[in-house]
């Protein structure tokens, strides 16, 4: 199996960041110990932000009433697709009990977290569906007390766009705070401005919110530590080169710094979606055209392979967070493949389905992760829990082997809890 680069990354500019980590734990520790005070400095002072942090019932209805009908519609059909998955994947697992000898039973309940903090960004687009990802998933798994934060606007009455207070509202959201960045994600993580401590956050977001969640992780529950968003098209001779460099280019509009790769057998369809690429590219209204434009010039590669084995092994080699298979044979393909956030199979389907609207996750890994783990679900907000249960009937063997193994390892107090019980109930 062989591959060669068509077109290779130049790499992308850097955007000088290199004392990042040390000025979120900076900020983190700062606002733990200054809390609301704190929070409601650096919201004036980077977010130029004077009105009110908590989005109150009334200002949230009021917003309600602005959204236009064909939006809520819109969004009352994604969240139903949003919610619908997430049912079918909680009723995928179960409590389970079962005895495993006589007089030994062991079992497994499903317990959801209490608290959960959701980020929803509001930089340069309002996220609408990643409200609906994140508050949508943390209900349907039960967790009783979702609290989200957005960066606020000053083009919104309420700080947060009328739309995704709508879209939290529909979705369930119990908290709404106008608060971005490190402080929103300070005040989920410490409870600040009366909410819950957060025992998980999710939701994405600029390399600050991100950096911040890693530096939390361990102390609160994150989704996952997410890069800038990635994706790839694996694509034959059957592929259209048109829909292609589109599906290429509608995901490099997500930044500059967003890798996108084609992989594929087929010379000819490599040679006309680098001609296309740049053109569509430049169609796009800015900023997206300027996001694109150096998306693709820096991080877009194509990848030439000798058949499908090696396309696969590429992608597998690559793990990216998006993968869409324009193919024959996509059986096969769903079967073969084992590295990827998120699968779309076929022409008719695209990234943007998924994105938007379509009922799985868009939180997902990025920068190679999917190697080693999925993307945001409801099992992420429940916590899969064990019990046992003994009686006399099991105990000479188990507390003869629990005792035995516990002297070889030089552990004689977890041997005599062991003894103690063979003296106690086996009399």
């Amino acid at each position: 199996m062989t591959m060669t680069y068509f077109k290779r990354a130049e790499g992308a500019a850097q955007a000088g960041a290199a004392n990042l980590s040390a000025s979120v734990a900076s900020l983190l520790a700062v606002l733990e110990t200054g809390r609301e005070a704190t929070a409601l400095r650096l919201s004036q002072e980077l977010d130029h932000w004077q009105g009110d942090i908590v989005v109150s019932d009334q200002a949230i209805a009021d917003a309600c009433a602005r959204v236009p009908q064909r939006l809520k519609d819109d969004i009352a059909y994604a969240h139903e697709n949003i919610f619908r998955f997430a049912e079918a994947q909680r009723d995928s697992i179960r409590e389970t009990e079962v005895e495993l000898r006589p007089g030994l039973t062991a079992g497994q309940r499903l317990i959801p977290v209490n608290a959960a903090g959701c980020y929803v960004p509001g930089g340069r687009y309002s996220h609408i569906a990643s409200a609906m990802m994140t508050v949508t998933t943390a209900k349907v798994a039960g967790v009783a007390n979702v609290a989200a934060v957005s960066p606020p606007r000053a083009d919104a009455p309420a700080g947060v766009p009328d739309a995704i207070l709508y879209t939290l509202r529909h979705c369930g959201a119990d908290r709404v705070l106008a608060l971005g960045g490190v402080q929103g994600i300070a005040a989920l993580a410490f409870g600040l401005f009366g909410l819950p401590p957060a025992d998980i956050l999710v939701g994405p977001g600029n390399q600050y919110v991100a950096e911040a969640k890693r530096l939390l992780y361990g102390r609160v529950g994150i989704d996952m530590v997410a890069g800038p968003t990635d994706s790839m098209v694996i694509a034959d001779d059957t592929a259209d080169p048109l829909i292609v460099a589109w599906d290429l280019i509608g995901q490099a509009e997500h930044g500059a710094n967003s890798p996108v790769w084609l992989v594929t057998d087929s010379p000819a369809l490599a040679a006309e979606v680098a001609r296309l690429a740049p053109l569509l590219a430049a169609e796009l209204p800015q900023p997206n055209r300027a996001a694109a434009e150096a998306a693709w010039a820096g991080l877009g590669e194509i990848i030439l392979c000798d058949g499908p084995q090696a396309m696969a092994a590429t992608a597998d080699r690559i793990a990216p967070e998006h993968l869409h298979v324009q193919a024959a044979n996509l059986d096969w393909w769903k079967t073969r493949l084992s590295a990827y956030g998120s699968l779309f199979l076929g022409a008719e389907s695209t990234v943007a389905f998924g994105d938007k609207a379509a009922g799985t996750n868009h939180v997902l890994p990025t920068g190679g992760a999917a190697r080693y783990t999925g993307g945001l679900s409801v099992h992420k907000f429940l916590k899969t829990v064990t019990w046992q249960k003994v009686t006399a009937q099991a105990l000479p063997r188990l507390a003869a082997v629990t005792a035995s193994i516990s002297r070889f390892e030089g552990m004689e107090g977890h041997a005599r809890t062991a003894d103690i019980r063979l003296e106690k109930f086996l009399r």
